[in-house]
């Protein structure tokens, strides 16, 4: 179990963040092995490019599904709510040689007293260590940053979408039922009560906090704390939790968005409420591939939709430009 100490100031306190290299480090996870499906398939084949680019520091501190730590300064904790990647990287950089040095021997030698067990460093990340813990950093953030290029950022415009969508519908409902309820509702596993936040967990861990970072993840599938393995830094705790995939049923195209766009256009563009084939929204609509791929390259071209690939499929989703024009016609 693993517990955490807060008043209703630190309540108070705590907020959303999504963070860009948390997501990339969490394809580094054990977890980030999992086969995905759908519009989230990328994650399941970001490990390709450790290999194909000869990422070895990246690959040699990945972690396979025996699980273990993976060191923190590869995902800054964010310093505001929606870090910029280049940001981050460069925290990375600048990482303090003893964390470095800290996080490293807390991955070879485990927290057993909490439950965390070590594991042996390979033989890439002992040699490069060698030469130093600056140079470590520089390295890790020059190879998180062509991993982030490759393997992450063709997705990231959609999966941040996604995100932020999350974070606006979890702040209506803390508007609404309080921080506490907020608390309660992000997954079966976790609990607050009397000042106490409460997560099921093989670990066993109970420290005050100040406040907490929330942060939303389309990569890991279930719900975890982010602590600092380094004693007297106190870093806040985030508590990271995978993203619900909730059915979403269809829009009703508004007579001015059809006098706007055309029937059709509009049609398409309502049916977008998640991300969608031109096969899936020809079989729904009754039209051909041909017609609703010529219209939906119009509405690309419009900065209404956005598309990406996802193994031999590509998928559209409405862009926050088209997401407005639906919900102001």
């Amino acid at each position: 179990m693993i517990t955490l100490t807060i008043d209703s100031v630190g309540l108070a306190r705590s907020r959303f963040v999504v963070s860009p290299l948390h997501e990339a480090v969490n394809t580094l996870m054990s977890s980030g092995l999992t086969s995905r499906t759908g519009p989230y398939a990328w994650v399941s084949r970001t490990r390709r490019v450790l290999r194909r680019e000869r990422l070895e520091l990246l690959a040699g501190l990945a972690l396979d599904k025996s699980g273990g730590y993976l060191p923190d300064f590869l995902s800054p904790h964010p310093a505001g709510p929606a870090p910029e990647v280049a940001e981050q990287l460069a925290a990375v950089r600048a990482t303090p040689p003893d964390r470095v040095l800290g996080e490293l021997e807390t991955v070879r030698r485990g927290r057993p007293e909490v439950g965390l067990m070590g594991r042996v460093l390979p033989g890439v990340v002992e040699r490069t260590l060698e030469r130093g813990p600056r140079y470590f950093a520089q390295r890790a953030a020059d190879e998180l940053s062509r991993y982030w290029e490759l393997a992450i950022a063709p997705y990231w415009p959609d999966a941040r979408a996604v995100l932020d969508a999350e974070i606006d519908q979890r702040g209506r409902f803390q508007a609404r039922h309080g921080a506490g309820a907020l608390i309660n509702s992000l997954a079966p596993q976790l609990s607050w009560a009397e000042g106490r936040i409460e997560l099921e967990s093989r670990f066993t861990v109970a420290l005050p906090a100040r406040m907490v970072l929330l942060m939303p993840t389309l990569v890991t599938r279930s719900i975890h704390v982010i602590l600092d393995p380094i004693d007297g830094v106190h870093r806040a705790p985030t508590l990271m939790y995978p993203v619900a995939h909730r059915a979403v049923a269809e829009l009703e195209p508004s007579p001015a968005l059809a006098q706007l766009l055309g029937p059709t256009r509009a049609d398409l563009l309502a049916a977008l409420v998640g991300p969608s084939t031109t096969a899936a929204l020809a079989g729904r609509h009754y039209l051909s591939a041909g017609t609703v791929s010529y219209h939906l390259g119009v509405l690309h071209r419009s900065g209404l939709v956005s598309r990406v690939r996802s193994g031999r499929e590509v998928l559209y989703r409405r862009t926050p430009r088209g997401e407005e024009l639906v919900a102001t016609q």
